[in-house]
């Protein structure tokens, strides 16, 4: 297909065309409300013609470790030499940075040339909402059918779609998945979701299609019984961590750790992963049994040097990533208690810091003292700041829930975020191995991300 409005071969002319595909989606309803429906994202791929039917789904939901999950089992299997189309949010700088094409985001002029193709019909749906009294297509719904059309036009051999929130009115929900996989589930997105854990997991479970396979990591009793309780509706096989597969060993290494993972339907010892924490030996793990279960049916074993250059290349963005040396700057997605905790117990374990101050900003639905309670014990002393959304908490309110857990004589304000940086920076440069740690928004994380990059960070 094309469109002779991108025919000029000018990338200065397929930046400005991919922003300006951004900037509509932004003028739509905004990912913090999403609407609990699928009706809409039907009724966009049917006049479509179903892009999201082109190619076998990979479909991954869960509260944290589904984007590093996702990005991991995609690295597996480009590695296994199949064409993958990657779909996860939110980005951390860069909008294309969510529809991933064999390894790479996809390019300004694929991403323009897409939407302008699917525009008149998503236009055409929105019309059709708009007489029928219902909202039109939200940012992410909008963004989900992109993704689609632009994997069965690349086209992909396989689709590794991350759920946007929640999974049975979740957009991404009108696929149907060869395999469900679920990493684990805890309380996030409370006001939409539900405020018990069991609840969250059965509205996760709605992404359990008919006879499919589920592939779950370990998980808290309530929420595993929900999910069992779906795979028996189903009809769906159900693979569990530490019955069917499990992670055996990992050991800190330079640059990540060297893991040994007993899969499926094989074992695979002695593996380098190139992240840092346990979280993501567990990660990889449930990665492993979720390509086992898509390529063979879990009957089969990978070829050992295809999971270890799967696991080798593999790379999750803004998840215990250096951005920073001379002090070292690391940047976390964590923006729930459960990813805090994670991130607190990664901190000693695989680093040798004498000093940690942490650069916090957090949006205003999320658990802010959860998050503070759980980093507390690693952190020496806290920059507060405001994240770069309309969604943030107050950066005086969040100061004072911070203040409420570890006390004022750690804690310092500073609202704008390089200034908080900065400041966290010098403080971590008292010590002969301090070190700055920004957390609490996937947002925050990606304009660390953008001003380590800036201001060269790496190279001193």
């Amino acid at each position: 297909m094309t469109d002779d409005t991108f025919d000029d071969s000018d990338d200065a002319l397929y930046e400005r065309a991919a922003d300006a595909v951004y900037e509509a989606l932004l003028e739509r309803t905004g990912e913090g409300a999403p609407q609990p429906r699928l009706t809409a994202t039907r009724r966009a791929v049917e006049v479509l013609g179903d892009p999201h039917r082109a190619y076998p789904v990979i479909h991954i939901t869960g509260t944290n470790g589904k984007t590093s999950t996702s990005r991991i089992g995609e690295s597996i299997l480009r590695a296994f030499g199949l064409r993958t189309g990657l779909l996860t949010s939110p980005h951390l700088q860069r909008f294309n940075e969510r529809i991933v094409i064999d390894g790479e985001p996809i390019s300004n002029e694929a991403l323009a040339r897409n939407w302008s193709e699917i525009r008149p019909y998503i236009t055409m749906v929105d019309d059709e909402l708009e007489a029928a009294g219902e909202a039109r297509l939200t940012f992410f719904e909008a963004l989900t059918v992109l993704a689609f059309a632009c994997f069965a036009d690349a086209p992909v051999d396989v689709g590794v779609i991350e759920v946007g929130m929640g999974g049975e009115w979740d957009s991404t929900n009108v696929v149907e998945g060869q395999v469900s996989v679920f990493t684990p589930i805890s309380l996030d997105h409370t006001a939409r979701l539900g405020s018990t854990v069991d609840a969250i997991a059965r509205t996760k479970s709605g992404i359990i299609k008919p006879s499919t396979d589920v592939v779950s990591a370990a998980q808290p009793a309530e929420a595993l019984a929900e999910l069992r309780r779906a795979a028996e509706l189903t009809e769906s096989t159900f693979t569990v961590q530490d019955e069917a597969f499990a992670l055996e060993s990992n050991t800190v290494a330079v640059g990540g750790q060297v893991i040994t993972v007993r899969g499926v339907a094989g074992r695979y010892p002695d593996l380098f992963l190139p992240l840092f924490g346990d979280h993501q030996a567990q990660n990889a793990a449930v990665a492993i049994a979720a390509v086992e279960t898509f390529i063979g049916g879990g009957d089969q074993a990978l070829a050992q040097d295809v999971v270890a250059e799967g696991l080798a290349t593999a790379t999750s963005p803004g998840r215990l990533q250096v951005v920073g040396v001379e002090p070292t700057v690391l940047v976390d997605a964590a923006h729930n208690p459960r990813g805090a905790e994670t991130l607190a117990a990664a901190i000693p374990q695989y680093f040798t810091f004498d000093r940690v101050i942490a650069v916090l900003g957090v949006l205003a639905d999320k658990d802010a003292k959860g998050i503070v309670e759980a980093l507390d014990p690693v952190v020496d002393e806290f920059v507060v700041t405001q994240a770069p959304s309309d969604r943030a908490t107050d950066v005086d309110e969040l100061a004072a829930t911070v203040v409420s857990v570890v006390g004022p004589d750690r804690v310092a304000v500073e609202p704008n975020i390089r200034s908080a940086i900065e400041t966290a920076r010098d403080l971590a440069g008292e010590s002969d191995k301090g070190a700055v740690v920004v957390a609490g928004s996937i947002l925050l994380v990606g304009e660390a991300i953008a001003i380590a990059a800036d201001e060269g960070w790496k190279d001193a």
